[in-house]
């Protein structure tokens, strides 16, 4: 009896570890593993945050003034190039003649001449003002003779059709009063007169010329 004892004490031991053990794996089975906790805590901490991408600033535009290397001027004139310049060469040409004469020379010739650069209406002045007998009489009793040189200074207005220059006008004048340079400006205002042009009005630059082109 006391060999049977003693096994049976024995089994229910062995069966006793078997329960605990077999508890101990399902505790261990269902509990969390700590390792991988941190792990997981550690991929979390080291990920690289996420960076949103800012566009660079506009570049703000220049405020100082620059010419383009390529500008052309006469792209915004109503004129071209060679019209303006048969222009300003017409009233260079008319403005040194206006300042060339002598006393000797007959003043219907010189009237002549200046209305050859002229619209009719102006050329009917210029005949009226240099045939005058006061001047002719004066410039005879001097015995002047005057030698005009002209340089176009700059353009006051501009049309299609119509061009105001500013001419600067130098003459020698010889006279039995004596010997000078008398300088002078004037507003030429030349017209188109087909393909050419005509010297329409000359006035003192300090006068003031409007330009206006009607008869």
């Amino acid at each position: 009896m006391t060999t049977q004892g003693t096994d049976r004490r024995k089994g229910l031991a062995f069966a006793g570890a078997v329960v605990v053990l077999a508890a101990v794996g399902v505790y261990l089975t269902m509990s969390p593993s700590s390792g991988g906790g941190d792990r997981t805590e550690t991929v979390a901490e080291t990920a690289p945050a996420t960076v949103e991408s800012t566009p660079p600033p506009a570049p703000v535009p220049s405020q100082v003034a620059v010419t383009p290397g390529t500008f052309d001027v006469y792209r915004y004139l109503p004129l071209t190039k060679s019209e303006l310049g048969a222009a300003a060469d017409l009233a260079r040409r008319f403005t040194a003649s206006y300042g060339t004469f002598e006393y000797s020379e007959d003043p219907a010739a010189f009237a002549s001449r200046l209305n050859a650069f002229s619209t009719a209406e102006f050329g009917a002045q210029l005949t009226r003002a240099m045939t005058d007998p006061a001047v002719v009489g004066q410039n005879k009793a001097d015995r002047v003779v005057s030698r005009g040189t002209a340089q176009v200074e700059t353009i006051r207005d501009m049309t299609p059709n119509m061009v105001v220059f500013v001419v600067g006008s130098v003459r020698h004048v010889v006279a039995q009063s004596g010997e000078k340079d008398q300088s002078d400006e004037y507003a030429v205002t030349v017209v188109k007169a087909g393909a050419d042009w005509r010297v329409y009005d000359m006035q003192p630059a300090g006068a003031g010329q409007d330009g206006d082109t009607s008869p």
